[in-house]
């Protein structure tokens, strides 16, 4: 490639985001044919966390985990077949060691909903290889920046790095069906679109101190962290574009944000 492949931070949202595409889902969908394709896809999701460190999926055939529960059956029905890259998983343990991080090869660990559901908009033919890396339990927004360093590599390979997670995820005001929009999520979002559109690394980093209803969005800030993992791997002239993908169940802000940042052959 003449130019590094862009990052991605996605916003997956409920579990029911695989079978109620919506707005973010025909976003996602449109991307994908927007978007050279890439050789392979590395993700990360808030729902693989490890303590002791990094560890990276090296099953040939990742099996697609349902973890989450009280859902329609045909949730569980769905399957997400892509193969896994035991080579590429290789290469990523060790561009993270030789970045300070301790990391490990998993043999036996599938995907995730945070990651195989996005991907089944992404791509949905299930015919690129995916390896999934964890995020670490002890993570803060700098410490995702540096992992987001650390994968950064993978750009120049024509691998795209997908960071799942959730603009906003107050599950605690969880609205199941109802469709009126909170007010704090819409200016949460609006916050950190503007944030990334200016480059306001720092206040964004430090959102909590800056952001409007910051905890009230994020009572705990997992879902947020892959924003800045996505961020860590793109540069410091990183372009955001939007894929606005509308507020679900009053709660669930679905923007999901593509950086590009080309760096060579312009």
């Amino acid at each position: 490639m003449s130019t590094p492949f862009p990052t991605l931070f996605v916003s997956h949202g409920a579990p029911m985001f695989a079978i109620e595409p919506g707005l973010a889902g025909k976003r996602l969908g449109e991307l994908r044919h927007e978007l050279p394709k890439p050789d392979a896809i590395v993700i990360l999701s808030p729902h693989w966390m490890t303590r002791g460190g990094v560890r990276v999926t090296a099953s040939t055939t990742p099996e697609t985990i349902h973890d989450f529960g009280g859902f329609p059956e045909a949730l569980y029905r769905l399957q997400y077949p892509a193969p896994g890259s035991p080579a590429l998983a290789s290469h990523i343990v060790d561009l993270l060691r030789a970045a300070g991080w301790a990391s490990e090869l998993d043999q036996t660990r599938g995907l995730d909903h945070g990651a195989w559901v996005p991907l089944m908009y992404l791509a949905p033919e299930a015919d690129l290889p995916v390896v999934q890396v964890s995020m670490p339990a002890t993570l803060d927004s700098r410490q995702a920046w540096k992992l987001g360093e650390a994968l950064k590599p993978l750009r120049d390979m024509n691998i795209l790095l997908v960071a799942s997670g959730s603009l906003t995820h107050n599950l605690y005001e969880f609205r199941g069906r109802d469709t009126a929009e909170a007010e704090y999520v819409k200016q949460f979002a609006a916050w950190t679109h503007q944030a990334l559109k200016a480059r306001n690394t720092q206040s964004l980093l430090d959102y909590v101190e800056h952001a409007p209803s910051a905890q009230r969005a994020h009572p705990t800030d997992e879902h947020f962290l892959p924003l800045f993992i996505a961020l860590g791997a793109a540069d410091e002239g990183f372009e955001t574009k939007v894929l606005e993908g509308g507020i679900t169940y009053g709660v669930l802000a679905m923007d999901s944000y593509l950086f590009d940042s080309p760096r060579h052959g312009n």
